[in-house]
């Protein structure tokens, strides 16, 4: 197969996505969120450069790490010549919860070629698997249902993508003038928390997610934001004791 046929073909299935009504509709369900997001990446590029960085290592990060709570982690260790492994550990415990995610995930996209899931992986973020799994609950069963997922994912994870990016270059060009005492930033955690309780729709979720903020907490005053690591962890072992196993099959065998 020549290169052209390749690309040819690349063309037609990013077509396709493109005009899914699935792509529209997870673009258009992320814009309600987006303007909180934004806010929160126009803070984050304000606190790149106000911590030292240069402006071509600013932008670097933003588009190499796309991960909000991990730069500001990051950031303050960097300002102070932390060594690289400290850096590196604080980031992986910040984003240890999207180990959950992907899990959750698999049985969505693991018919997809390793290119494209790298690519899902790049764009996924809190918002966009919240809205992914209220969207579709249960993995796809045909190539249908597989297109439209997919398709939707794409309209998803690429707004979100472009508004983060976009406010994050506009907070590194303007932080000049930008004061991070705005806290501009705090919009996306309350994007994030009007999101999770409208997700918190049975008892066992609402439990869940009222351990996971009290052990969080709780566990402030760890280093590495390592009551991220501790809350999850909290909410997963008290689901597990609290689920009902599924009875036993007490017919007789033949």
């Amino acid at each position: 197969m020549t290169t052209a046929s390749v690309a040819g073909r690349l063309r037609h299935r990013l077509s396709e996505l493109f005009r899914h009504p699935e792509f529209r509709l997870g673009a258009r369900e992320i814009s309600g969120v987006a303007p909180g997001l934004a806010a929160w990446g126009l803070m984050t590029g304000v606190a790149m450069v106000n911590s030292g960085m240069s402006v071509l290592e600013a932008v670097a990060m933003t588009l190499l790490v796309f991960a909000g709570s991990s730069q500001l982690a990051a950031i303050p260790l960097i300002a102070a010549s932390a060594p690289v492994w400290v850096i590196l550990v604080a980031g992986f415990c910040v984003n240890l919860r999207f180990v959950v995610f992907s899990a959750h995930l698999r049985s969505y996209v693991m018919h997809l070629p390793r290119s494209v899931r790298l690519l899902a992986g790049y764009l996924s973020t809190d918002m966009t698997y919240v809205l992914f799994v209220r969207r579709f609950s249960q993995p796809p069963v045909g190539a249908a249902q597989r297109q439209a997922q997919l398709a939707y994912l794409a309209g998803n994870g690429s707004l979100n993508w472009l508004s983060w990016q976009v406010s994050s270059l506009l907070g590194i060009a303007l932080a000049q003038w930008i004061p991070v005492s705005w806290g501009l930033g705090f919009a996306g955690i309350l994007a994030l928390i009007g999101m999770s309780c409208s997700l918190a729709s049975t008892p066992m979720r609402r439990i869940s997610a009222g351990v996971a903020g009290a052990a969080a907490v709780a566990a402030f005053a760890l280093p590495f934001k390592l009551n991220i690591v501790v809350a999850i962890a909290a909410a997963v072992a008290l689901c597990l004791m609290l689920e009902s196993p599924a009875p036993p099959d007490r017919r007789p065998h033949a």
